[in-house]
């Protein structure tokens, strides 16, 4: 509505009805209570030789709401799009997204009455999808991964609704100076620890939200903390990093949901990476299951990619004769993956053989030396 000026002949353009403002507070509030209702997620110690002086902590987001890492993300979304005016009442929300993004913004959705759409690939496992639809959500499948981008865009145009772009917004929309992201909740975790600081810190990169998070954090902290970031065979992200390419693209999909992308995302910021590790597949699920097996937690395979890149380090700081903690991630469940990761008929049929990277944890576990398999 239009407000006539007291000193002036123009008239002031008033954008925002009470009603719309409104509506945005209470959205707010209901997504910050989710907040306030969750409490921080677990900080697992992984049992490993006494004599090696080196303590491993497994920071277990799967406990969020949805189940994984991305529920911090999708709510950071939600208040940065109703923040900036994109999200208001009505507004359908639309993402592009390999799952777990996905699940999470959907229970945003509903929690604050707005339709949700999302598109996935075609691959997406039947227990994510679920998930979505169990929320809410829609799901609009493509058969292309790359193709998710564009056709995302095009349904929020066509419904006039708010395409969300998780790979584009993932670094600006979390505070990386504190306000509980993750960095913040690890460090006061620690803060009891016998090593409070830890040596590294190693996470993947699906949207590079949360390696830019923590990167950011440690140097905003000025802490020792190396951050080290593994990528899974054929994403974009090791091979545009060590090249120095900021666009490259293999144009493949990652079969470990969650992390590794067709081509480099905007969110990824390579500059605040110490270390790239590249992680075969086969590799991920032998570390995956292999953490399963001593502990008891079943994980997903962007985990085990955490797991494999964490060995290598620990049996640096070994060689080293180096104390001290290392952290990673335990990125969603592994419920959401029992028809694939954990099914030995489907690890075979992707012609993967989990036996010499199995051989390769246990030879570790065991001396503390990393003999990689053969020719890997």
């Amino acid at each position: 509505m239009t407000v006539p000026s007291e000193n002036s002949g123009h008239a002031w353009v008033d954008r925002t009805c009470a009603r719309t403002r409104s509506w945005v507070d209470e959205a707010v509030r209901l997504v910050t209570a989710d907040a306030n209702r969750s409490a921080d997620t677990h900080l697992h110690t992984f049992p490993l030789p006494a004599q090696w002086g080196i303590d491993l902590y497994l920071k277990d987001e799967s406990v969020h709401p949805t189940g994984s890492l991305k529920h911090r993300l999708a709510r950071s979304l939600f208040l940065y799009g109703l923040a900036n005016g994109w999200i208001t009442e009505g507004t359908t929300v639309v993402e592009a997204s390999s799952g777990s993004t996905a699940v999470s913004e959907a229970y945003f959705a509903r929690l604050i009455g707005l339709d949700f759409i999302t598109v996935v690939p075609r691959s997406t496992s039947p227990e994510k999808i679920a998930l979505i639809e169990r929320y809410g959500g829609r799901c609009h499948f493509v058969d292309v991964p790359a193709e998710m981008y564009s056709e995302a865009a095009r349904l929020a145009a066509d419904t006039n609704g708010h395409y969300m772009d998780q790979f584009t917004y993932a670094e600006r929309a979390t505070d990386w100076r504190g306000n509980n992201n993750i960095a913040e909740s690890i460090f006061e975790q620690l803060s009891l620890e016998r090593y409070p600081v830890p040596e590294w810190v190693v996470v993947g990169a699906g949207t590079g939200g949360t390696s830019a998070t923590i990167g950011r954090y440690l140097r905003y902290r000025r802490h020792h903390t190396r951050l080290a970031v593994v990528d899974p065979e054929n994403s974009a992200f090791f091979p545009g990093w060590v090249s120095d390419v900021p666009d490259y693209a293999t144009g493949m999909p990652s079969r470990i949901e969650g992390i590794g992308r067709p081509r480099i995302e905007p969110s990824f910021l390579p500059n605040v990476i110490d270390l790239m590790v590249p992680v075969p597949d086969a590799a991920s699920i032998a570390a995956m299951r292999h953490l399963n097996d001593v502990t008891g937690l079943l994980a997903g395979g962007s985990t085990g990619t955490n797991l494999w890149g964490v060995w290598q380090l620990i049996a640096r700081m070994l060689r080293e004769g180096r104390s001290g903690s290392v952290v990673t991630l335990i990125c969603d469940g592994g419920e959401r993956y029992r028809h694939n990761y954990y099914d030995d008929g489907w690890v075979a049929e992707q012609g993967m053989d989990l036996g010499p990277y199995t051989a390769t944890l246990e030879r570790f576990m065991d001396t503390g030396q990393w003999v990689p398999p053969q020719g890997k």
